[in-house]
């Protein structure tokens, strides 16, 4: 049978669904982007769609990127089109490219950034409410730059991840955190090579807790150090999240 392999970049509102990953109940952006790939392939089993990154209900991606090993040689930009008509509106595929057959989305992944954003105006418009966090108090930006410091580099992040979560394996390396004054939003980008449970809305909480004044700066640190979640800040709204990139090594056709 001929198979070959597609590389997706996807953007979508993820305020209607459960998350990117199938779950017993309720719509999830893997099973709607399978079901609009589905009619291609008719008589075959409905193609798994993987995703690089499983984001939460209600955070949402400008640059998510998914693998699918599917049955059929259409141009690509055929692909792209079809599959949008069959998707709601709150989910686009933004490309299509055909991949070398062992790219997988998740595992070539080498890294991610994440955008947060902070709505620091008096009142949040209609319209961006799904997509901010609303944080009307004045922060001190210079106390939360100071506390992402120490997070910058390969640690031990297990104070940062959800509880509950059976990975075993808490080493990450974040690469850079910034932030950014856009308007009245403040943006809190961070690119790693990988991301825990929660990881980005925990640090996300926690440095907004030191912006607020309830901790110093040092208390970052010692959560860290400490690996302990009960130590660290909240877990920050899933609507602020965006998941605007993920990296690979090389082109998905091998260049």
């Amino acid at each position: 049978m001929f198979l070959r392999t597609l590389k997706l970049t996807l953007a979508y509102d993820g305020t209607a669904y459960v998350g990117w990953q199938r779950q017993p109940t309720g719509a999830s952006i893997q099973q709607v982007v399978e079901e609009a790939l589905a009619p291609f392939m008719p008589g075959a089993p409905p193609p798994t769609v993987t995703g690089a990154g499983r984001t939460d209900a209600g955070v949402h991606a400008t640059g998510q990127v998914a693998s699918v090993r599917v049955g059929f040689d259409h141009p690509v930009d055929a692909v792209q089109r079809a599959i949008n008509i069959r998707l709601p509106l709150d989910i686009r595929v933004r490309r299509v490219e055909v991949a070398v057959p062992s790219f997988h989305a998740r595992i070539d992944a080498r890294g991610k950034l994440y955008r947060y954003r902070l709505a620091t105006a008096p009142v949040v418009l209609p319209m961006d409410r799904w997509f901010v966090w609303h944080v009307p108090e004045p922060l001190d930006r210079e106390a939360m730059r100071e506390a992402a410091r120490a997070l910058v580099g390969t640690h031990d992040f297990a104070a940062f991840q959800a509880t509950g979560s059976s990975i075993t394996d808490t080493r990450r390396t974040i690469r850079r955190i910034d932030l950014v004054q856009a308007g009245d939003e403040l943006h809190v980008a961070i690119e790693g090579d990988g991301f825990l449970r929660h990881m980005v809305r925990i640090i996300t909480g926690s440095l907004v807790d030191v912006g607020r004044g309830r901790h110093d700066p040092a208390w970052v640190a010692e959560a860290l150090a400490g690996r302990d979640r009960q130590a660290a800040g909240r877990t920050a709204p899933a609507a602020g999240l965006v998941l605007e990139r993920v990296d690979y090594g090389q082109a998905p056709d091998g260049r």
